[in-house]
Order: structure tokens, then sequence, then C-alpha cells
């Protein structure tokens, strides 16, 4: 691709990212980025170049398939809403999860098991939790962040799609490095886990926040306005999502807990059986119909599914007649116009940054004359920069694997630098993903969970450093003395444990505030001042 345009090719992404951030205006913002990416790719107005990226983002068959996936979930959504099925739920898991902090252990919990796909897990976490994160006055903020901090980095650590995805460009790597006799992808991919240290920590993180109920930054502020005004969300905030308010009271004369759990079953059941349908040929293992599964299309068929037995179980209880279940999944598209509306600019600022070559510009920045020593914690920089002025970990992983293989093939010609280089990809990408406004991982984790994608963004971002700094810590001690990152990753467990204690007792001195919220509030009353 072509990187004739220098550092002006940096300027769209960045400036749709400080847009976003420091205007809260998401779809404005990103507009105004492909705007500026065609005024200098045209060098006039560049409004027909603008509408142009928008389609051809819109055209894409991958993209195509995520929005129609995501509309059916909205309908999905909607028709579990309509049958009763949250308010079941919500009562039910009320019942059991009495605290804040019970609650962010089933998210997490959720989070870590539904590792086969970063989309779903988002879906499926999000709206299971939803209402009962409402009930006990967590934000919405940090419901966001446990879903969005458990399911792409844990979809990088297991069989999913991001895998599948990742072995492809091992082998690529390894082919531009002139390297025919290699370990196999999947040995490399194994190898370069421990060195996926954001990804673990990341996780381990959002562990550390939900024991500990300690907050801060940002997400501090969030906590203590949801506990003490019972306000999910910033009074001014634009939730992705809000059921509610679209969709209005739910049948709560016919809640029943079938009416949640069995479409939610129905969406995972089918969801894995069709990638695995799809990845099949005669005589291919379970790690070929993993590794050649279509998770789209996966996606759409279990989403799909979900709506088309929310008409069965409309129709069997007598709660919904086939007008009113056709209706609602109509309803339900209309919940995830703004969610779809931000991924598609989202997705045109990807089409922005690939005609100007800004991945390759800044890849090309770096070059590959630094010491071996700070390789992997220089990679890790690389590819968050990347991810977030691009917004898309994959297209990161697309630019960076088959450069970086061979640059660090040609500097020492180990296999584990190789390794190491797969493993910081991987963690570089998932950072700047949780860093960036662009990145649509973050927007449907905020369209799930009904926060305002800025919102969601702003408070991320301050967990999301802390983690991206002990591992580029942790690193750099691994590139000068090789001990096992095994080894290193509990030292980075402790240190954030440390980081966590000190950030939040200094930030809620400064503002005045406890650094914990009370565990839940107080029944049927407001909760006292801490």
């Amino acid at each position: 691709m072509s990187t004739e345009f220098g550092v002006l090719s940096i300027v769209p992404p960045l400036l749709a990212i400080v847009l976003a951030i420091t205007t809260r205006k998401a779809v404005l913002s990103l507009f105004i980025g492909i705007w500026a990416g065609a005024v200098i790719f045209t060098g006039g107005l560049g409004v027909v170049q603008t509408f142009e990226w928008i389609v051809v983002a819109v055209a894409g068959e991958f993209h195509v398939r995520i929005l129609v996936f995501t509309l059916l979930l909205g309908s999905g959504v909607a028709m579990v809403w309509n049958l009763g099925g949250s308010n079941a739920v919500r009562d039910w898991a009320i019942e059991r999860l009495d605290s804040q902090r019970k609650a962010g252990a089933v998210a997490w919990g959720l989070g870590v098991v539904l590792f086969f796909d970063d989309y779903a897990n988002t879906a499926i976490v999000g709206s299971a939790m939803k209402d009962v994160s409402d009930h006990l006055r967590i934000s919405r903020e940090k419901l966001s962040y446990i879903v969005d901090s458990t399911a792409a980095p844990v979809a990088t650590l297991g069989i999913s799609s991001w895998v599948a995805f990742q072995l492809s460009l091992i082998s690529d790597g390894y082919e531009a490095a002139g390297v025919a006799d290699h370990p196999p992808a999947f040995e490399v991919f194994l190898n370069s886990i421990p060195f996926n240290m954001y990804s673990i920590l990341a996780i381990v993180m959002v562990a550390i926040i939900v024991a500990t109920g300690r907050d801060y930054g940002e997400m501090l502020d969030a906590e203590h306005r949801s506990w003490h005004t019972g306000q999910v969300s910033r009074e001014d905030a634009r939730p992705m999502q809000d059921v509610e308010s679209d969709l209005g009271e739910p049948n709560a004369e016919n809640a029943r807990l079938v009416n949640f759990f069995v479409p939610i079953a129905v969406l995972i059941a089918v969801t894995v059986a069709s990638a695995l349908w799809t990845g099949y040929s005669p005589g291919a293992s379970l790690m070929d119909m993993v590794t050649n599964a279509d998770f789209a299309s996966a996606l759409i068929y279990g989403s799909f599914a979900m709506v088309a037995t929310g008409f069965v179980l409309g129709k069997l209880y007598g709660i919904l007649t086939l007008g009113e279940a056709t209706d609602t999944t109509i309803d339900g598209f209309g919940l995830m116009l703004t969610a779809v509306s931000i991924l598609v600019l989202a997705w045109g600022i990807g089409e922005v940054v690939s005609a100007l070559g800004t991945g390759e510009y800044v890849a090309g920045v770096v070059g590959d004359s630094f010491p071996v020593a700070v390789l992997p914690a220089l990679v890790l920089v690389l590819a968050a920069f990347i991810a977030f002025s691009t917004g898309t970990s994959w297209g990161t992983m697309g630019i960076l694997t088959p450069i970086v293989i061979p640059v660090a093939w040609n500097l020492t010609g180990d296999h584990t630098i190789i390794a190491a280089a797969v493993g910081v990809i991987f963690s570089g990408a998932i950072f700047g993903d949780h860093s960036s406004p662009i990145s649509d991982t973050t927007v449907l984790s905020a369209t799930f969970t009904g926060a305002d994608l800025i919102d969601h963004v702003r408070t991320q971002l301050y967990y999301a450093v802390t983690v991206a700094t002990v591992a580029v810590a942790l690193l750099l001690v691994w590139g000068v003395t090789r001990i096992s990152p095994l080894l290193l990753l509990p030292v980075g467990v402790v240190l954030i444990v440390g980081l966590v204690y000190a950030l939040s007792e200094f930030d809620a001195s400064r503002k005045g505030l406890e650094p914990v919220v009370a565990d839940a509030p107080p029944e049927g009353s407001e909760p006292a001042d801490d």
C-alpha cells in the first residue's frame, strides 16, 4: 500500500479519536475523521471520496455479516425483553447476587468461559448482566469495562476466531522471512501465550478490581455517582442501547426464566455448532474445524436462531402473537441503530487508514535497527499505537505479523523471539483496542451493556494503561534477563495489586471520596454517604 502521505496519514484517525474523547460525540467525530482523510487523499474537498469510503466499508463481506449479526442480536434482546425474560432473570439473580462483588464476579466468569468469539462474548455477557448490574447500582461504565476487558483478551488465549486468524499470519511471517524449516504455527502460538502479557494481566486486573471493589480515575467518579444517586449512566450520557426507553415495559405477568435462558442457550449452541460446521471437511480434526470456521456467518445463524426461538416461546406461552413478535423483531433493529452507525463510520476510518497507508507508515518509522532486548516491548507499543489509530486489532495483526517475524528472525534466528513477537502483537493490538473509541469491539461492548461509548473509553483507559505499563516493564526485564515469562507474570500480578491499592487511595484522597463503594445498597432506601 502507498505510504506517500507520510505523517499526514496518521492525522485522520487521531483527529477522530481526539474529537470523540473531548466532545463525546462519536458519530460526528468519526465522520470528520473520514472527511479529513478524504481531503488529504484527494487534495480537494473530498466529499465524494468520503462517502465512497463509507459505502465500501458497508459493502465489505465480513462487515455486512457483522452488521446483520448486530441487528439480529438487537431483535433477540428485544424478544427476550418483551417475553419478560429479562425481568425474570433479574429477579432470580437478585435473590442470589446481593452485592456488587458477586455480580462483577459472575460477569467476569462468564466473560472468561465464553472464549470462542469476542463479539458473541460481549453480546451474551452484556445482555445477561445489565439489569442485575443496574439493580445493584453498578455503573454502566464499570459493567462495560468488565465485559470489554475479558472478551477480546480471553479470545486471544483459547481456540477462537482470533487465534485462527493469527495462525495463518504466523505461517505467512515465516514465509516472508524465507524460513522453510520452522515449528508448526500452532506450536508457535502455544509458546507465545506467556508473552501475551497484556491480555493475561487485563483479565487478572478485572478480577482484582471486582474482588477489591477499588477504583480510580474516572471510574471512581462513575461508581460513586451510580451508588449515591442511582444513575447508572452520566446525566448527559447517550447510551448505545436503551431497551426500556425504546420498547417500554415488558410483560411482567408472564416472566419466566425459560424466556431468558433458552434464547441465550440457543444462541450459544447454534453459533458454536455452525462455526464447526462451516469449518468441517472430510477427515478434519476439531482443531482444523476451528481454524477454518466462518465465525461471522456462525454468529448470524446463532442470532437468527435466538430470534426464531423468541417466536416459538411467544406462541407457546401465549405472550406474543405472530404480528407482535414480528413488530418486536423490527423494533429490535432500532435498538442497534446507534451502534451500527458508529460501526460503519469506524470501518470507514479503516478504509481511510488503508488508503493513506497509516499502518505501514508507522511500522516503517520504527525500522529494524533496534536492540533485541527491547524488541518485544517496542513491538507491543507499536501494535498498540496502530490499533489505537486504526481501530482494528485484526488489521494491526495483519500489518505487523508479516513484518515483525522476518525482522525478529533476521536479528536473532531464534524461534523463542518469534513466539515473543507473536504474543506481544496480540497484547499491543488488544491494548490499542481498549483505548480507542473507533474499535468495533469497544463499540459493541458499550452497545450490549447500554453504556455511553466515550464514557466507556474514558473510564477504561486508566485501567488499560496501568496493565500495559506493567506488561511493558516485564517485557523489558525479559529482554535483558531472559527469565521465563511464566515467572514474570506472577510478579506482574503483584505489581497490579499494589498499583490498584495505591492509585485508588491516592485518587480517592484527592477527590475527597472513599476508594471503595459499599457492596450493596440498603433495601428500599437511598444508600448512606460513605
